[in-house]
């Protein structure tokens, strides 16, 4: 009988580390293109997978596949090819597949370190594939150790101290131009996640005159109405532009919000604009960037090393680092214990079969209303008995010969009918 180990999973992706923005985007995956990836996965045979996908990575992590079928899934369902993928991907076996997925969740693989909100898309990741029934016992429980490792590095280390996301490091940019920006015309396109935070963020820092566009206009209206800001509508995108000196954008649009074309009053009366695109695929047309009065930022250009909480969360990797293997060595125990766990299922199934039998053979001879009290009685004396073999399983989880012992003890059968 073949047993599920730390080899049977692999992770393959494109990420911030080695692809830049314009091949991040190419590989980005909407909830439509994921169902479909998993869809088609199903049809070849995996029936054990999950996706993240974040502006910074695309990253796929599956059970019993091989690396070659799931990135050409991956290229097959995204824009991306196999020649860029070679070039700017990675592909991950068995305990390295796991311990990366452990680094994401917990936010030392992000670009921010610490990063609050890439536990999250994990998770939103997995529960996806999980209404898809796409996730095995195994891979459910090796979540289950990422997300308590995630937990465990917020309660016993400070890596979750300070603003750990793109939001904060997107303000952050903007003060190293600006010494403050509460004298500045601020336009943020988008109120998401990520665009409510980065709202937040700037209000905390003291922004005035701030704005804000989505393509709902209620949605914008609701966030405004939190901070007592200002709304326009879409239309107005072009004229909002002109009169900023900040514009961010955030929002899950598969194509740029604003482009060339929308930069025509700022031509007309050009000053001088720091735009800010906080999406994957990119909000902002790469065109804008040639335009000289304007600086155009993507996600690639943001970073939060130069701050005082960095070095602060910086200083405890290491101890991140122990509660991850911790948590994967406690993984790890409980997939070695599974090998054992077949047998004792039969083992309990085959006792509790001879009770039920011999109660069936009984209950006509017996004269008594207490039939429900005899019938707890036998279930107690068989578990009592059925718990030596079963803690003697236990304890040579990692012993094949213990295990056939007890299935030629006691006369067990397989689920197919082999002994």
């Amino acid at each position: 009988m073949v047993h599920p180990t730390v080899q049977d999973f692999i992770a393959i992706g494109i990420n911030h580390w080695d692809a830049p923005v314009e091949i991040r985007e190419k590989f980005s995956l909407d909830t439509e293109r994921k169902e479909l990836m998993l869809q088609g996965s199903r049809r070849e045979g995996i029936e054990s997978m999950f996706i993240v996908s974040t502006c910074n990575r695309t990253e796929v992590f599956a059970q019993n596949a091989t690396a070659n079928e799931v990135i050409r899934l991956l290229t097959t369902y995204s824009h991306g090819t196999l020649n860029e993928f070679h070039r700017y991907g990675f592909e991950l076996e068995g305990e390295r597949a796991i311990r990366h997925l452990f680094k994401v969740a917990t936010g030392l693989d992000s670009q921010i370190l610490g990063d609050l909100q890439i536990v999250k898309q994990v998770k939103e990741g997995y529960e996806y594939s999980a209404t898809q029934e796409m996730i095995s016992g195994e891979l459910h429980r090796l979540i289950q150790h990422v997300f308590r490792a995630h937990k465990r590095s917020r309660n016993e280390t400070s890596l979750g101290h300070g603003a750990a996301t793109v939001a904060y490091a997107a303000v952050k940019f903007a003060t190293r131009t600006f010494d403050n920006l509460t004298d500045k015309n601020i336009l943020l396109v988008g109120t998401g996640k990520i665009g409510k935070v980065t709202c937040k963020n700037l209000v905390n820092l003291g922004a005035g005159k701030l704005t804000l566009i989505n393509r709902t206009r209620d949605r914008a209206e609701f966030v405004a109405e939190k901070f007592n800001l200002e709304v326009a509508d879409i239309d107005d995108l072009p004229e909002q532009i002109a009169e900023a000196d900040l514009v961010i954008v955030a929002t899950g649009a598969e194509t740029p919000i604003i482009k060339l074309e929308h930069m025509k009053p700022s031509i007309g009366q050009p000053r001088f604009k720091i735009m800010l695109d906080l999406s994957v695929p990119r909000n902002i047309d790469p065109e804008v960037s040639s335009l000289e009065f304007v600086d155009v930022a993507n996600m690639d250009m943001l970073s939060d090393v130069t701050d005082e909480a960095y070095k602060k969360r910086q200083e405890e990797i290491p101890l991140v680092k122990k509660i991850i293997e911790d948590e994967f060595a406690n993984y790890k125990l409980w997939l070695d214990e599974q090998r054992v766990v077949p047998t004792i299922k039969a083992l309990t199934q085959k006792f509790e079969n001879i009770r039920e039998d011999e109660l069936e053979f009984f209950r006509n001879k017996i004269e008594t209303d207490d039939f429900d009290k005899i019938d707890n009685l036998t279930r107690r004396i068989v578990n009592k008995l059925a718990a030596y073999s079963i803690e003697h399983l236990r304890n040579h989880y990692q012993s094949d010969d213990v295990a056939d012992m007890v299935k030629q003890m006691f006369k067990l059968e397989s689920k197919n009918g082999h002994e």
